[in-house]
């Protein structure tokens, strides 16, 4: 198959390639050639800005279009528009965070979505994003009807992850001594290895297949301190989990998904967050790597890179000593 790609060097774009490649697809890539510019040597590259260069798509055919990255519904209607007629099948990659309401446990993808009340806002923050995800899946599904493939993934994990949400915690673990987990050990959360998503897409592609998928896992429940258990093995660290209340966390101001990445209080408002229904993509095919197999290519992936990196996500060493030391003062 012919596949086209929007981005394509980043994260989840560059494993699309492996994945499609991998499979013996021809990938073209259309992105400005910003990141990692020359990643990929051997596959074809039309540069341009998805916003005003439309037009050196012309004249080109593909079975599929993956959209790794849209965020304004204007831009991909565009996008779309351009491409009706040149591409089979049009695949946007939404998120999860779509939903509405995840106080629900179990929600699936005929779960209510987000609104936003000014649908011209083109500003991402915490609260449009979602928002603008379902306008984006619109506009695509309104262009494209039965041949759009909306995939809605959770949090990303796995080599070359810009984020850090979760390198933080095999990297962290790895150092060793006392660590400050979240809560507790059997608080839950959910991650998808950017490789079994890639895999996923790809094969739903070479199916045809049409519809809107939740794309997270694994297929059980994955609790805390079983991932972290497993990041001590992979590492043969002497880490020792100091778990915080969430009420410590609270009153020290310390920030779920940033401050301890991959995490949310699972009650509440957050009741749902890691108990997503992802049934039926498993049905579909969604198949999940062994969580070792994760922790230690994102851990060996993650020592590549410069001692001196500028993390995004996670504690620093000082803060988390200052939590240590009052936790351990409230514990006496």
């Amino acid at each position: 198959m012919k596949i086209l790609i929007m981005g394509g060097t980043r994260f989840l774009g560059r494993h699309l390639v492996n994945s499609a490649r991998a499979r013996g697809h021809e990938v073209t890539l259309f992105n400005r050639g910003q990141s990692n510019p020359d990643l990929f040597g051997q596959v074809e590259k039309i540069r341009g800005d998805r916003e005003k260069d439309l037009d050196k798509l012309s004249g080109r055919n593909w079975d599929a279009v993956i959209d790794t990255c849209g965020y304004v519904p204007r831009i991909v209607r565009s996008s779309a528009g351009a491409l009706k007629g040149r591409v089979e099948q049009y695949v946007f990659i939404s998120s999860i965070s779509v939903y509405s309401d995840f106080s629900k446990i179990g929600i699936n993808e005929s779960g209510p979505l987000g609104r936003i009340e000014d649908e011209t806002v083109e500003e991402i923050t915490g609260e449009s994003y979602g928002p603008l995800k379902v306008l984006c899946e619109k506009a695509v599904q309104e262009v494209f009807g039965i041949n759009s493939l909306i995939v809605r993934p959770g949090l990303i994990v796995g080599p070359h992850d810009p984020t850090d949400r979760f390198t933080y915690w095999p990297v962290r673990v790895a150092r060793g001594g006392q660590v400050l987990a979240p809560d507790r050990p059997d608080a839950l959360t959910q991650i998808i290895d950017v490789r079994d998503l890639s895999d996923f897409v790809v094969e739903l592609i070479e199916q045809n297949v049409s519809g809107v998928f939740n794309a997270t896992g694994p297929d059980h429940e994955l609790r805390f301190g079983y991932l972290l258990d497993t990041c001590k093995l992979v590492s043969a660290s002497d880490a020792k989990f100091k778990w915080a209340p969430l009420e410590f966390l609270i009153k020290n101001k310390v920030e779920p998904w940033s401050d301890l990445p991959a995490w949310l209080p699972d009650s509440g408002e957050n009741a749902g967050s890691s108990r997503v229904d992802v049934t039926k993509a498993v049905r579909a095919g969604l198949k999940f790597l062994p969580l070792e197999k994760t922790v230690r290519d994102t851990l060996d992936w993650a020592n590549t890179r410069p001692v001196d990196h500028n993390w995004r996500a996670g504690l620093t060493p000082g803060r988390e000593k200052e939590l240590l030391d009052l936790l351990q003062a409230d514990v006496q």
